[in-house]
């Protein structure tokens, strides 16, 4: 569908100089309500303003700008109608409105996509319905000053209210214009710098783009480098399906396109799509098999996956391509180390500090898997290197406490979980761990308050409320250990230990009955856990020879 650009009294050429007398004329001519619709890009619209004020000096003229999605127009031209007398207003920025419906296809949308009823945007539909009312209420020549790509939405979309215009003007960009913006916006290309924009400047700068693609002619590499740049932008700004729209465009265009598979497989890896974004991987690899980041790419979509293996073979073609790929073998070591292959991670994490000694994330987790085989002084080492690079390093604070708990340290502990509580205040595991080692030390009263920290932020903690229990249960305040053992046994009934412990707690008490009956539902849980217990735990001595007890623990 193209446009008859006619004004109702005559025919409207295509030289920007007649078109725009032809503006001016039916300014002067036109008495009342009317609507016309100017399509330019914003430079022009800004000159064509600037240039009807001066030549139609006897017109009240005023300018409405928009910089954000609006719903509705009628109310905001009533307000301003009260507040001054208008002939002309010239409305700018609709765009910001449709530009969103805009994003997911980019260049594709055809007539029967703009007539699905589910993508109409609601300014058209406030616009469509309340056509009588602004034509009924206002005296006024209404001025819509639009780039390509949001005209397109006017017929489609808006076909009762566009179809009353009084006069219609395209002013198409010079080919030399549209080549020197074209190259200026591809040099500033930098997807770090789309990052720091605001979200107010990535949707300025999308129009920007949008402005450009809707011009013809156009260079093809120009074309190609618009719709990338363009992918690249929308994923700073986390609109994946766009970015991925914008991408296929450039593909289409240019089949050998290998950065825009690999950017598209990026954006559908964002989306959770990683059956389709390895697919655009690998059209990237066989475009370009010395693609090191398309194998890196892949590598991570796999893991993702849970394909492991698949994964470690990815990452070792990246790095057999690009040796000094830190982040390749960082990652292979996290394949690995899911895999349980705790030696075979520990030498790709070395091997990641060893091209970058400042990687904080490969000390850490060369930890993780030195703490997983037992090796606590060296894991500790691992994390106090992390923390050496990166002090606020939270999990590593706490990791470094957990082994040294287990080496028996809980003085050391304790000061590492409280470093991890002093970055993160909230970090319910650290507060949990604290009072662990406290318990361990023998302080119940500072480990009853430390496991109250941890319910505070985690309220549904059930490990926290069971350990609360056995710290009140060496207080020997029976009755609030029992509290807390039904606490956590409300959030998590098959806590075996939580029956089992408070089974304890009522055999302290001498209260048989119960000592039993929670027995029985720790060992319906874990029947070979807390059989072999209750075998040897001093607290069940008061009732070791009664019939049920031995019925319960060795079944005869």
């Amino acid at each position: 569908m193209t446009l008859d650009l006619i004004d109702r009294d005559e025919d409207i050429v295509l030289d920007p100089e007649e078109q725009y007398q032809s503006i001016v004329r039916a300014f002067k001519r036109k008495r009342g309500f009317g609507l016309f619709f100017i399509v330019c890009d914003r430079g022009k619209g800004e000159e064509i303003i600037n240039r009807v004020k001066q030549d139609v000096p006897n017109k009240k003229i005023e300018i409405l700008r928009f910089f954000k999605p609006i719903n509705t127009l009628y109310d905001k031209i009533e307000r301003l109608t009260k507040e001054k007398e208008i002939d002309i207003l010239f409305i700018r920025g609709i765009e910001y409105s449709l530009y969103q419906y805009e994003l997911k296809k980019f260049g594709k949308i055809t007539e029967n996509q703009y007539n699905n009823f589910t993508s109409v945007p609601r300014i058209l539909n406030h616009l469509n319905q309340q056509r009588e009312r602004f034509r009924d209420n206002f005296k006024i020549r209404f001025v819509f000053i639009l780039p390509p790509f949001a005209r397109n939405y006017f017929i489609y979309r808006a076909p009762d209210f566009f179809d009353w215009s009084s006069g219609k003007w395209e002013f198409p960009m010079e080919p030399e214009v549209v080549e020197e913006k074209s190259r200026l916006i591809l040099m500033e290309g930098d997807y770090e710098k789309y990052l720091s924009l605001s979200s107010q400047e990535r949707v300025e700068k999308i129009l920007e783009f949008e402005e450009l693609l809707g011009e013809k002619p156009q260079k093809k590499d120009d074309r190609v480098g618009l719709f990338f740049e363009l992918g690249n932008l929308l994923i700073a700004d986390k609109e994946y399906e766009g970015a991925i729209a914008s991408y296929e465009k450039a593909i289409e265009i240019k089949p050998d396109y290998h950065q825009a598979w690999n950017n598209r497989g990026n954006a559908q890896y964002y989306l959770g799509e990683y059956r389709e974004a390895i697919a655009s991987y690998e059209k990237a690899i066989e475009i370009k098999p010395d693609y090191h980041q398309a194998w890196y790419n892949r590598g991570n979509a796999q893991s993702d996956l849970g394909e492991y293996r698949e994964a470690i073979a990815s990452y070792e073609k990246a790095i057999q391509i690009k040796p000094d790929y830190h982040q390749a073998c960082y990652n292979r070591g996290n394949a690995q180390s899911d895999l349980g292959e705790y030696r075979e991670a520990i030498a790709s994490y070395e091997k990641a500090i060893q091209i970058k000694p400042d990687k904080d994330e490969a000390c850490y987790n060369r930890g993780n898997a030195q703490y997983y085989l037992g090796e606590y002084r060296e894991a500790i080492a691992s994390y106090e290197k992390a923390i050496q690079i990166k002090p606020d390093k939270d999990e590593a604070w706490y990791n470094r406490g957990n082994a040294q708990y287990y080496l028996g340290e809980y003085r050391e502990a304790i000061a590492s979980y409280e470093k991890a509580i002093q970055i993160k205040p909230d970090y319910h595991d650290a507060w949990n761990n604290r009072g662990n080692a406290q318990s361990d030390l023998g302080e119940y009263r500072e480990a009853i308050a430390s496991y109250d920290k941890a319910i505070q932020f985690k309220p549904d903690y059930h490990q926290a409320w069971n350990n609360r229990g056995i710290a009140q249960s060496d207080l020997e305040e029976y009755r609030e250990a029992i509290a807390s053992y039904d606490k956590a046994i409300e959030i998590k009934p098959d806590d075996h230990l939580a029956w089992y412990n408070k089974a304890c707690c009522y055999a302290k008490q001498d209260n048989l009955e119960e000592a039993l009956e929670n027995l029985k539902q720790a060992i319906a849980l874990n029947p070979k856990k807390c059989r072999e217990d209750a075998k040897t735990d001093s607290d069940f001595d008061k009732i070791r020879e009664d019939e049920r007890f031995k019925t319960l623990i060795f079944g005869t």
